[in-house]
């Protein structure tokens, strides 16, 4: 078996700019177990939300009005993504939230190695999970990010 080792995470953002994240759902697999698991409301930038973000995935200003900063809490999610195997569903959205979230705090950027699921699989994230029967409670980020790192485990031990 290879050794499954990596991280999974899911940002939720509460408008159009993608360093608004409002919620990280980050997973934490060693050795084809989860270890960590990390759900967070993060008070984005001004707590400011476009209505239809909220029509999404239900996140309000109410719930992040005393929730840390993306800066807040870097210092605990750095180490599992920092020289890590970083896994996500469309991971090029997550990746260029994370890119700037860290530009809008003037923290400096990781490396990691990163997948993506949705290259993987070729489908959303609800159509992939509904077909592997991986429970989901979509646009909530750490559902998608274990479903995501379900998904990843199972491609690995094809």
């Amino acid at each position: 078996m290879p050794d499954i080792s990596f991280t999974a995470i899911d940002f939720e953002t509460a408008n159009y700019k993608g360093f608004s994240i409002c919620q990280i759902g980050l997973v934490r697999v060693e050795n084809g177990a989860v270890v960590k698991t990390i759900n967070q409301l993060i008070c984005p930038p001004g707590n400011y939300y476009n209505p239809k973000f909220i029509d999404i995935h239900g996140i309000t200003p109410e719930d992040t009005a005393d929730a840390p900063t993306f800066y807040d809490v870097w210092g605990h999610i750095k180490k599992y993504i920092e020289d890590e195997v970083l896994v996500a569903h469309n991971a090029s959205f997550d990746c260029s939230c994370l890119k700037q979230v860290l530009a809008y705090y003037d923290l400096a950027e990781v490396k990691y190695q990163k997948q993506c699921t949705y290259r993987i699989y070729k489908k959303g994230l609800a159509k992939i999970c509904a077909e592997q029967q991986i429970e989901l409670n979509h646009h909530d980020a750490l559902s998608d990010a274990m479903a995501c790192a379900e998904l990843y485990k199972r491609h690995l031990m094809k």
